[in-house]
């Protein structure tokens, strides 16, 4: 039981506190991953908006859209909307009268954020695709500079650089913000490096040639990197690519975010086993076990923990370990509870492994959904 206990102990400080740092140690001695650009690469393009139920937003979003600094002749716009039942679809239709380079895929069945995308895919005529969410708004080079990357025939996928706009109207959104861009830096080495190992759903783009109809309870962001990287591309990150969008601003609501993300916890992890082989996809297999599957699997090696040190208890060490470790849980239900913002990084914490053991319970049990319903305080 002493060996569990410190098997747990070393993954969860190696994860959490050791990989960071390993990471910086690496983007300074190992040598950079050079693209092959060119700023003439100005291929016809399909933007593509999943949407359900986003009268709140999709109006502002098509209007950014129609903003950005790329050929009005040369790209369109794509609303997927999986089966709204507000006024979505007419406003789209509206805009769509006035401008020829907008267009409603209307799903007749809701089945989720993917196949709203997979149907857009099956209409979109550009070579590339440039998938963002109704939410987000795009800076006007974002959409150029995604193309950019993808200028190199070598690069399968782009994720752009999310960044939250509301880090300073709540506790929760706050604490969100300061996880994320820390979470960025190590994405930017990683791609520096070789390939990221996940993306965001603000902004990100790929050839239309290299995009595969994915599993409906999968999402692009955890599934397309990978699977560029096992077909002999790269997925990089282009900081200059910016989205921005609001956090959720109460910690129900993120939590339910997370809940969705880790709905496929389990499979994710272990469909594709091949990425973890070292030996044919080098320094990438090590990022994504230490950045996706040691992260992912927190939430066990937390309760192999926890039952350990209870197992143990009757050692003085172990008994202090043990009520060290309900302390950190206590607090973290005040932070909660109470709102202190300097106990939010506790709160913040343990809400991320709750969330993991939640989606992980629906996907054994068969209730994983591929829906999502909108947080109202990012639509604002």
């Amino acid at each position: 039981m002493k060996y569990l206990f410190f098997i747990s102990l070393s993954f969860i400080f190696y994860t959490m506190i050791f990989y960071p740092i390993i990471l910086q140690v690496l983007d300074k001695v190992m040598k950079k991953d050079k693209l092959n650009l060119n700023t003439d690469f100005n291929p016809f393009i399909s933007i593509i908006i999943p949407a359900h139920n986003e009268e709140d937003v999709i109006e502002r979003k098509i209007k950014n859209l129609l903003q950005i600094n790329y050929d009005k002749y040369k790209y369109e716009i794509i609303i997927a909307s999986d089966h709204s039942t507000d006024k979505t679809n007419d406003i789209v239709e509206d805009l769509s009268r006035n401008f020829s380079n907008i267009f409603l895929v209307d799903v007749d069945e809701r089945k989720g954020k993917t196949n709203a995308q997979n149907e857009a895919v099956g209409v979109a005529k550009g070579e590339v695709l440039i998938f963002s969410d109704a939410n987000s708004i795009l800076d006007s080079e974002a959409v150029k500079q995604i193309v950019y990357y993808l200028s190199d025939k070598n690069v399968g996928y782009v994720a752009g650089n999310l960044q939250y706009t509301n880090s300073l109207e709540s506790i929760s959104a706050n604490t969100e913000s300061v996880y994320w861009n820390y979470d960025l830096r190590m994405r930017k080495v990683e791609s520096d490096i070789s390939s990221i190992t996940a993306g965001n759903g603000a902004i990100y783009g790929l050839r239309k040639e290299d995009y595969i109809d994915i599993d409906p309870i999968y999402s692009h962001d955890s599934i397309f990197p990978v699977l560029q990287v096992l077909n002999g591309k790269k997925s990089k990150f282009n900081p200059k690519a910016i989205a921005y969008e609001k956090a959720g601003e109460s910690d129900k609501e993120e939590y339910k975010r997370k809940v969705r993300m880790f709905r496929k916890i389990i499979k994710i992890n272990f469909i594709d086993i091949q990425k973890y082989n070292f030996f044919k996809y080098g320094i990438f297999s090590y990022f994504y076990f230490s950045h996706r599957f040691c992260r992912n699997f927190l939430f066990v090696f937390h309760i192999l923990l926890i039952f350990s040190s209870l197992f143990l208890i009757l050692n003085p060490i172990y008994r202090v370990l043990f009520f060290l470790q309900l302390m950190f849980y206590i607090v973290s239900l005040v932070g909660y509870k109470a709102q202190i913002k300097m106990l939010k990084p506790f709160t913040f914490y343990s809400m991320t492994l709750l969330a993991q053991l939640v989606g992980a319970y629906k996907e054994l049990t068969g209730k994983s959904k591929p829906f999502w319903e909108v947080p109202q305080s990012t639509r604002k």
